[in-house]
């Protein structure tokens, strides 16, 4: 079975490393014996992934991308193991969708020559009002 990140991409589901462990936190009895938390482990640089993909992945800074080139998401929301297993695979295959959005690059634009005049007249009628505050001293 393969995971599909979009129409031409999909990733094999052996490629993903999924840990159980227990939750931290709050929980009494039941979250000390029973691993909820998902932990999935995913390699980018040994992955099926288009080189595009691979690229994007390991320049975007995320706490969830490690140095050595792995993601790492880590999944305890839910006390039921099924749930986080659908929310981690969820948060993992959003992070490599992101990396396929290309932004546009912005264009700088030029105040116009009304808004100038406005700032210029708004900071002349501020500073009057700042100097008119102002005590004279007595002559």
């Amino acid at each position: 079975m393969a995971i599909t990140i979009s129409n031409s991409v999909n990733i094999a589901e052996n490629e993903l490393e999924w840990q159980f462990i227990r939750a931290s936190g709050a929980g009494g009895q039941h979250v000390n014996k029973v691993a909820t938390a998902v932990q999935i482990i995913f390699d980018i640089n040994a992955s099926s992934l288009p080189e595009f993909y691979k690229q994007r992945l390991l320049q975007r800074s995320d706490h969830r991308i490690t140095q050595s080139g792995k993601v790492i998401i880590k999944c305890q929301q839910s006390r039921s193991q099924e749930m986080n297993r659908e929310l981690a695979l969820a948060q993992f295959i959003e992070l490599v969708q992101s990396v396929a959005k290309v932004q546009k690059k912005r264009v700088a634009t030029k105040p116009t020559f009304g808004s100038q005049q406005r700032r210029l007249e708004g900071k002349k009628q501020r500073g009057k009002t700042k100097s008119l505050r102002q005590s004279k001293p007595d002559v």
